[in-house]
């Protein structure tokens, strides 16, 4: 296999979207797509003109610590420290938010634990947060709600940094114990991210970005911070934290700088060499309309052209990116290279047509693949079995985790139980079982698959804007020796390939098994004569979740005259026609039956999650239009705009908040009860 050359490949320099690195990768995967010997049938780029956040390399952003007289006590860092040749590229971008606007604030530091909502009127009962600056943690609360749940206190600006308690496990020392010693963060270490809580480009909501497609104007941007917001180290958040005034902060809320976290005075302790001081935040990011490219490539099926299954990985990093997103190109790379040459050698030819997709600009809010997804909505609606994602192939190298719609669990499962797991004598469903399962009422012991409910990478536009079959898999760390909460370099200038040869896949045998599970799956989808969707599998969580809103919130319903009869109803519906049509296909010599009714049975299967779309649904919530995946504050496993609706009306009590509840409860019955009717043959 050739993974570990691609990720070498891959990262050379840093490929940040746009910039010459990120044009670099463009020709890279182009000229491996259109090899003689190795490429696919097609392969061509698409640019969009998207709308992008980029700090000014001219005018650093700047953090400091400032006494009355403007004298500076304290910068923070502005670039991370060098411990290989990688940190020092010219084209390591300072780290930054996003979409963060610029501006110039300083006030007495706070400190609001996550920056959730409820961080900020914990504070607020016994803190004047007007004038303030909050320092915030990650974890908890999206990247941009930390700074759009502080404005409405009055703070003017918004620092977050990462806790070593939640990501190095509680080592904080570079002389030792962190990268390049570990896997662990250095100190100095910055995640940065998109702070917006959209997906997409951000001007073209519901439009592909092209040449000359309306704009909306920057100030008519909703989803992003109302005030200035910068990522820190530990090093510096310390530096800040352990210095703080006031009363300590809640236990929940203490972390892993080795000091007791006060919430401030505002501002600093009286003993503190920084006491009457305040902290200033000087940012500079601008907007800019840039041209981003997807590089997309395909194998024509030789049955059915017009039926694709799409496999898919974003290009764009922050950095170098060697785990996000290159560990999922470089297997890309390695799967189109064998599918290519046996195409090219006139061995195989799959049945339904395979399209591969390097999205661009993923890292700036799923960007290349939103805009793909608008720009083909008709066909890709009308047309896609399934997709298939995998963007960091390897956060460690443990165990598999997948997640995706019910219906594709078992050519999951299937796929998983011919793949050997490296560095033991199982397979990869057996490994996985392991670390993680749960007890299913048909199915008994199985491996457990997590749900496409977020939109943490880019199969969000598939499975909430458009309804397509998703799967989204990697291979992960064993949660029982670590809680980090994702690799502790990600979005770091240590994301390197000196750090994923060394402390994240030695050897690359994770990347090799990630590659092989993914390949098998995709066949099996290209090639099946009938599609391999279970829809039992679907019928079985429909009715865990039922189970779950029952429980919690039908004798509350009830007492006011809301009945879940509807939904009860729909649900069993939805298992009798999902039997049915299994045992059918089960029951049916379907090579010998004519293509007509195979292709009757494989719409049915392909159009089972489109049933469940509904555009109005979800008002507030971009291009979510799943009632059945869409994301959820609730933390209720059930049905989240029902879920959502509920938590929200025993909050308030209001009337009006009551009927939300009854009308996301009709919704979702009539979502189920439609799908359940595409499952049977006419009404």
């Amino acid at each position: 296999m050739q993974i570990q050359e691609n990720l070498r490949e891959l990262t050379k320099v840093p490929h940040m979207a746009t910039s010459p690195g990120d044009e670099q990768t463009v020709e890279y995967v182009l000229k491996r797509w259109t090899d003689p010997n190795s490429g696919l049938d097609d392969a061509w780029r698409e640019d969009y003109m998207v709308y992008l956040s980029f700090p000014d390399p001219k005018n650093p952003n700047k953090v400091t610590v400032v006494d009355p007289s403007e004298t500076v006590l304290h910068t923070v860092r502005e670039k991370e420290k060098n411990y290989t040749p990688d940190q020092l590229d010219p084209q390591v971008v300072q780290p930054y938010a996003a979409y963060s606007p610029p501006g110039h604030v300083k006030g007495k530091l706070v400190f609001a634990n996550q920056g959730k909502l409820t961080d900020y009127q914990e504070l607020n009962k016994t803190l004047d947060l007007r004038g303030t600056i909050a320092i915030t943690r990650y974890g908890g609360a999206g990247r941009a709600d930390k700074a759009i749940n502080a404005e409405p206190f009055g703070v003017l600006g918004v620092l977050v940094y990462t806790d070593p308690l939640e990501m190095n496990d509680g080592l904080t020392s570079d002389i030792n114990e962190t990268y390049p010693h570990s896997w662990y963060l250095p100190p100095s270490g910055v995640e940065r991210g998109s702070y917006s809580t959209h997906y997409g480009d951000l001007r073209t909501p519901y439009l592909a970005a092209k040449e000359e497609t309306y704009r909306i104007p920057v100030e008519d941007i909703t989803g992003i911070p109302p005030i200035p917001i910068q990522p820190i180290g530990f090093e510096d958040a310390r530096a800040l934290i352990c210095e703080l005034g006031g009363k300590a902060a809640l236990t929940s809320w203490q972390g892993g700088l080795g000091c007791t976290y006060n919430i401030g005075g505002p501002g600093f302790k009286e003993t503190s060499a920084f006491n009457n001081s305040d902290v200033k935040l000087d940012i500079y990011n601008y907007g800019e309309v840039k041209s981003s490219a997807n590089v997309m490539g395909i194998i024509r099926g030789s049955v059915e052209p017009d039926r694709y299954v799409i496999y898919g990985n974003h290009r764009d990093s922050w950095v170098h990116g060697a785990i996000d997103p290159s560990s999922g190109t470089s297997v890309m790379l390695e799967l189109t290279r064998v599918l290519g040459r046996m195409v090219k050698q006139g061995n195989w030819r799959p049945r339904r047509s395979i399209i591969f997709g390097s999205w661009g600009a993923e890292e700036f809010g799923l960007i290349g693949s939103a805009e793909y997804t608008e720009q083909y909505f008709t066909k890709l609606s009308e047309r896609t079995i399934a997709y298939i994602n995998v963007d960091i192939a390897v956060f460690a190298n443990a165990t598999l985790r997948a997640s995706g719609m019910p219906s594709v669990q078992s050519v999951i499962f299937q796929a998983a139980r011919q793949v050997p797991a490296p560095g033991t004598d199982l397979t990869v469903y057996d490994n996985w079982m392991k670390f993680s399962n749960r007890t299913s009422p048909t199915n008994e012991l199985i491996p457990k698959m997590g749900y496409l409910t977020g939109a943490g990478s880019d199969y969000a536009p598939f499975v909430h804007y458009l309804g397509i079959t998703s799967i989204d898999m990697s291979y992960t760390y064993d949660r029982s020796k670590t809680k980090a909460r994702i690799y502790p370099a990600y979005h770091t200038a240590y994301d390197t390939f000196d750090y994923a040869s060394k402390f994240i896949d030695p050897g690359f045998h994770s990347h090799q098994a990630v590659a092989r599970t993914a390949g098998n799956i995709l066949i099996r989808l290209a090639d099946s004569l009938v599609v391999p969707f279970n829809c039992g599998d679907y019928s079985e969580i429909l009715r865990a979740y039922l189970n779950t809103a029952v429980t919690l919130y039908k004798t509350q319903l009830q007492a006011r005259n809301i009945s879940m009869e509807p939904l009860e109803q729909a649900v069993a519906n939805f298992e009798k026609a999902a039997s049915d049509l299994d045992k059918m296909i089960r029951n049916s010599d379907l090579a010998n039956e004519t293509p007509l009714k195979v292709r009757r049975i494989n719409d049915q299967l392909m159009l089972l999650d489109r049933a469940f779309l509904n555009p109005l649904a979800f008002p507030d919530k971009y291009a979510f239009r799943h009632v059945i995946w869409a994301s959820s504050s609730a933390g209720q496993p059930t049905f989240p705009g029902l879920a959502d609706a509920y938590k929200k009306a025993t909050l308030s009590g209001q009337a009006s908040d009551w009927a939300q509840v009854h009308y996301h409860l009709s919704v979702v019955s009539q979502a189920i009860e439609g799908a359940a009717s595409t499952l049977i043959d006419v009404i």
